[in-house]
């Protein structure tokens, strides 16, 4: 028989393996914002390990025009630039040919 303590830890660690895939992708985003009046709400999120994504909501009733830069250490920065609806939200993201350990984001926003 097996001692119910050896059994907790078996179902422990079990479960802390499972989560591991889940922390891989975990790397800290700095968000740079320049939104020039516009009502833009920035969440930045890692989709996967050389990929880093931008969530931008307009909030306001007024179309904005965002370019949105993606840094990851030495690799050229990818540019990416959206229009955004009055009260519509699009993502936005970046591929790296690197696992990315730091994204820099900077975001700049205006009222089209």
């Amino acid at each position: 028989a097996t001692p119910f303590g050896a059994c907790q830890m078996k179902k422990c660690c079990a479960a802390l393996l499972a989560m591991l895939p889940l922390a891989a992708f975990a790397y800290p985003v700095e968000v740079e914002k320049q939104l020039n009046g516009a009502e833009i709400t920035v969440t930045a999120y890692g989709t996967d390990q050389s990929m880093g994504s931008v969530n931008l909501s307009n909030y306001g009733e007024a179309d904005a025009q965002c370019t949105v830069v993606f840094r990851n250490g030495s690799e050229p920065a990818r540019t990416r630039k959206v229009t955004i609806a009055g009260g519509r939200a699009s993502d936005v993201s970046a591929r790296f040919n690197r696992g990315i350990i730091k994204l820099r984001v900077a975001v700049t926003c205006k009222v089209a």
